[in-house]
């Protein structure tokens, strides 16, 4: 006879994540929160997840800051509300702590448009050039990395490293380019792009614009160039929310994913966050891979501590230097 867990297994095993009928009448909140609680757990959740389980989640952020918030927990289990790449730096970070992802196909188009094999006979064509990596990149691309950055910390990272040693940048292109335009720095430049960055509409933008006057346009740096000139301020997710808190400017045009205005809006209700329009017919831009969390996934993934986030050990040992040295770094820029 299967047990429910065999059973939990093997839709895991078929979909990726636990496929299994959640009781209708539960109170998720309440049961999440009994499974915290009962498990010692903590749940991370990117600010580009839907706002049901940003609103349960213990922290709510940018990924490399979620994953440092639970390495200084004393949580047994870290629950992360994310995408793949995001769970396994968490995983690096906290080696002896069980990492969970309510879906294992939450992958990400920047990282998956870097794969490893393919990055190292890359890295094996520019001898001598240091690897800056962004942290959107898969644990095994961290390996291949002397330094890893953020949105927030790339231009100090770059202006860290002397100006005559060579820099690969990877993976994110608009990023790279954004980098060399601010550091006056000639980088090597990987050819990855995130796909919920990379088809804002200039045009739609313009239009909207001109509907709203006194609307200022926020960017993220993975959006392309022509959407960056035209923006009056450029940040990290982070970096994008506390510019809306701080400005005196009420309405925003927000050019990232548009789960980020679910904490704008909590954070400053009396103002306006217009989602930027992309160059399709949706009327907002979301991440498919983000929104494969649910909070029906989350509930099973807690109950069955399944799916787990597993890493090699030579991989967290080798990949975690990368981010050792950038926290090095940011911490003498007083980042």
């Amino acid at each position: 006879m299967t047990t429910e867990l065999e059973f939990a297994t093997e839709s895991l095993e078929k979909n990726g994540f636990l496929d299994i009928d959640v009781d209708p009448t539960l109170d998720l909140f309440e049961e999440i929160n009994r499974l915290k609680k009962e498990k010692n757990a903590i749940i991370l959740a990117h600010y580009y997840q839907e706002p049901d389980i940003q609103d349960i989640a213990d922290f709510i952020g940018d990924s490399l800051g979620l994953s440092q918030e639970a390495a200084r927990t004393e949580a047994d289990i870290i629950v992360f509300a994310g995408v793949h790449f995001m769970a396994e730096t968490a995983k690096m970070l906290s080696p002896h702590k069980k990492v969970l992802l309510p879906d294992l196909k939450a992958g990400c188009s920047l990282s998956d448009a870097c794969p490893a094999p393919l990055f190292k006979k890359f890295k094996e064509k520019y001898p001598g050039h240091i690897v800056v990596s962004y942290v959107n990149t898969s644990a095994e691309i961290k390996t291949l990395t002397d330094i890893c950055c953020t949105s927030t910390n790339a231009v100090q990272i770059i202006e860290s490293i002397p100006r005559d040693q060579p820099i690969i940048f990877a993976p994110d292109i608009n990023l790279g380019r954004y980098l060399i335009k601010k550091t006056g720095r000639d980088m090597v430049l990987w050819n990855g792009s995130c796909m919920v960055h990379e088809i804002f509409s200039a045009e739609k933008i313009a239009k909207l614009r001109m509907r709203h006057p006194n609307a200022l346009l926020i960017a993220h740096p993975e959006c392309e160039a022509h959407i960056l000139e035209k923006a009056d301020f450029i940040g990290s997710t982070t970096g994008l929310l506390k510019f809306t808190m701080r400005s005196e400017a009420t309405e925003f045009i927000v050019a990232t994913e548009a789960g980020i205005i679910h904490q704008m809006e909590k954070s400053s209700p009396h103002k306006t966050f217009i989602p930027a329009p992309p160059d399709n017919t949706c009327a907002c831009n979301e991440c498919p891979h983000m929104k494969r969390n649910t909070l029906e996934k989350l509930y099973l993934c807690m109950k069955y501590e399944l799916p787990e986030v597993i890493l090699p050990d030579w991989v967290i040992r080798e990949g975690v230097k990368s981010i050792d040295r950038m926290l090095e770094i940011s911490a003498k820029a007083g980042l």
